[in-house]
C-alpha cells in the first residue's frame, strides 16, 4: 500500500494494476484515486469498465488498441471478472505489449499467484493487496475520523467500539457517521454511546452467547438466540458461527498448549488480537475434550436437521439448552 500511495503522489503511476483483497472499502477509495488520477475528471471517452464475469477479451483488446481521444491516456478498469482465477492467457500475452496510451486497473477479491496473467500484472506494473486491517491500523483511522469531527473518544472506547463493530471498514465508516449524528451535542464520545446507537455484528452476538453457555447462563444464551431469530437470522447460520467459533477455541486451545500466546495465536489464526483475546479467555471454561465434543455434537445436530428428524429452530434451541445447562 505504502509503494501504491508514493506512486498516486509523484505522478508516476505504472501502466497496470491489480488490487486485490477483502477489504472492499480499500479497494474502492484506490480505485476512485487512481481514476482521477489517471483521467481529467468526466473523461468518460477514454474510460471502460468491465465488472463480473463474461467479459470479452477480444474487444477489451480491439479497445486497448484505440488510441484515446484528447488526452494522454485510456483507462480500462476490471472488477471481480474472474480473469486471475480462470485462464486468459491471450490477455496475459498482450499486456507484455500493451500500447504505451493504455492503462488497466484490476480490481478482484480473489486471485491465483499461480497464474499467467497474475505473472504478467506483477512483471508490467504493481501488484496490491488490500486486506483487512489490522486493529492497530483500525483505531488510529477511527481516532483520526473522530479528530476530523471535532470530537474525542478514548483509546478504550475505539477498542470497545471495533470489538463491537467488526472490522469492515465500510461498515466501521456507516456507524461512526451514526455516532456523529447521535452525539451532535458532545465533544466526548463514550461507550453508552456506542451501546445506545451502534449495531452490534452477529459474531460478536455469538462471542457473548458463548460467554453466557460457558457461563451456564442458560436463559441468557437463549434470550440472544431468540434476538438473532428475530433479526431474521436462520437458525442453521447461528449454529454455524457457534461451530465456528467453537473451532476456533478448539484451535486457541491447541496452540496455547504448544506454548504460543497473545500475537502469535492471532497470527496462527489470522485473527484480529482482540478477537485471539477474548478466545484467550473463553478456553478457560472448556476443556479440549469438551470442546471436540461439542463440536460432534454440532455436526449431529446438523444431520439431524438435514433428515428431517428435528426443525431447524428446535435442533439449535436444544443445543444451547444442553451446553449452557447449570447441571
Amino acid at each position: 500500500m505504502k509503494s501504491l500511495n508514493e506512486d498516486l503522489k509523484t505522478g508516476q503511476l505504472k501502466q497496470v494494476y491489480l488490487l486485490y483483497g477483502e477489504e472492499n472499502y480499500l479497494k474502492k477509495q484506490y480505485k476512485d484515486r487512481m481514476t482521477k488520477a489517471m483521467l481529467p475528471e468526466g473523461d468518460t471517452m477514454n474510460y471502460a469498465y468491465y465488472e463480473g464475469k463474461g467479459a470479452d477479451v477480444n474487444e477489451i483488446i480491439d479497445l486497448s488498441e484505440t488510441l484515446p481521444f484528447f488526452t494522454d491516456r485510456r483507462l480500462i478498469v476490471f472488477e471481480n471478472t474472474g480473469f486471475f482465477k480462470n485462464a486468459t492467457p491471450s490477455l496475459a500475452d498482450y499486456i507484455k505489449d500493451l500500447p504505451e496510451t493504455t492503462f488497466y486497473l484490476f480490481i478482484e477479491k480473489e486471485i491465483d499467484k499461480r497464474g499467467k496473467l497474475y505473472k504478467a500484472v506483477q512483471k508490467k506494473g504493481r501488484v496490491v493487496e488490500l486486506g483487512m486491517q489490522d486493529e492497530g491500523t483500525l483505531r488510529k483511522w477511527i481516532l483520526g475520523l473522530v479528530k476530523q469531527e471535532g470530537k474525542q473518544m478514548s483509546d478504550q472506547t475505539a477498542r470497545y467500539f471495533l470489538s463491537e463493530v467488526g472490522c469492515d471498514m465500510e461498515n466501521i465508516q456507516r456507524e461512526l457517521e451514526k455516532l456523529f449524528c447521535y452525539t451532535l451535542e458532545k465533544d466526548v464520545i463514550t461507550n453508552e454511546d456506542v451501546d445506545a446507537i451502534c449495531i452490534t455484528q452477529i459474531e460478536n452476538k455469538i462471542f457473548v452467547m458463548v460467554d453466557a453457555v460457558a457461563g451456564r447462563q442458560q436463559q441468557k444464551a437463549l434470550q440472544l438466540y431468540y434476538d438473532l431469530l428475530a433479526l431474521k437470522e436462520p437458525p442453521m447460520r447461528v449454529l454455524f458461527l457457534l461451530v465456528r467459533q467453537f473451532r476456533m477455541l478448539l484451535e486457541t486451545k491447541e496452540l496455547q498448549a504448544k506454548g504460543f500466546r497473545g500475537r502469535d495465536i492471532a497470527g496462527k489464526l489470522k485473527i484480529q488480537p482482540f478477537v485471539a483475546e477474548k478466545c484467550t479467555r473463553q478456553t478457560g471454561a472448556f476443556s479440549m475434550k469438551s470442546l471436540r465434543g461439542i463440536l460432534e455434537d454440532a455436526a449431529d445436530t446438523e444431520e439431524r436437521v438435514k433428515t428431517g428428524r428435528l426443525t431447524d429452530t428446535l435442533a439449535v434451541e436444544l443445543f444451547i439448552v444442553k451446553y449452557s445447562n447449570a447441571c
